[in-house]
This record gives C-alpha cells, sequence and structure tokens, in this order.
C-alpha cells in the first residue's frame, strides 16, 4: 500500500523548514565583473587595444523598492558568493514549500469531499438518450 499523499507532503514541509534554518546569512543580488576607463590621459585604458582597469565586482539588488548597488572587494568576494547562493537556495525552498503547501490544500479538500478514499458510489439511473427535434 502506498504512502499517504498527505504524510508526504507533511514531510517534505517539516524537512524545508529544517533546510531553511540551516542556511547561513543572505544577500539578494547579481555579481557583475566591472572593467573601467580612468580619466587620466595616457593612461594604459585609452590605448589601442584597451586595458581596462578592473575588474572591480559590483552587486546589485532591489529591496523594499529600491534599486541598490555596492562594489564588493577581492576579500569579501566568496562571502558575498555565498550569501547569494544561500539567498537563492532560500527562494528555491520557499517556493517548493508553497507548491507543497498547495497541493497538501488540494488533497485535503478532496479527502474531505470523498471521505471513503475519494471512491464515489456510481449513478445507478441511466441517463436518457436524447430525442431528435
Amino acid at each position: 500500500m502506498s504512502e499517504d499523499p498527505r504524510i508526504a507532503l507533511q514531510k517534505r514541509i517539516e524537512q524545508i523548514k529544517t533546510e531553511l534554518a540551516a542556511l547561513g546569512a543572505l544577500r539578494p543580488g547579481t555579481l557583475t565583473q566591472q572593467y573601467n576607463v580612468c580619466g587620466t590621459a595616457g593612461c594604459r585604458c585609452k590605448e589601442d587595444p584597451a586595458q581596462r582597469h578592473g575588474p572591480y565586482h559590483q552587486l546589485s539588488y532591489t529591496w523594499q523598492g529600491r534599486s541598490r548597488s555596492e562594489f564588493v572587494r577581492e576579500r569579501e568576494l566568496s562571502l558575498v558568493q555565498e550569501q547569494l547562493r544561500n539567498y537563492t537556495q532560500l527562494r528555491a525552498l520557499v517556493n517548493e514549500w508553497v507548491d507543497n503547501a498547495i497541493e497538501l490544500a488540494r488533497v485535503e479538500r478532496q479527502k474531505l469531499r470523498h471521505p471513503q478514499d475519494n471512491s464515489r458510489p456510481k449513478s445507478r439511473i441511466s441517463k436518457k438518450k436524447r430525442m431528435p427535434r
């Protein structure tokens, strides 16, 4: 006999909660590399071919309706990358939690409508054939 889908969904939701609690520091956004041209005349960044300054790492994100951008120092780069991965994992886990919660509600609603293992008694009344007009 297969496991009740409600129990499986509830177990997965509890597992998601445990995984969420284990996540570390979070940070939303996108990390990009920037190369810049300075204003110094005769600098290598203006030569042909140009050797621009960089790479500089820039974090861009929108939080509470405000767009923000920050430069990330090389020594902070691995920490910021980990925070971005954690945030991505957070979003994926929350989305899965919501998907499972919706499915659980659907299964429970179905069980309430048809309490005997969702088997409905079949009608014994035969359908009348339509008479052509």
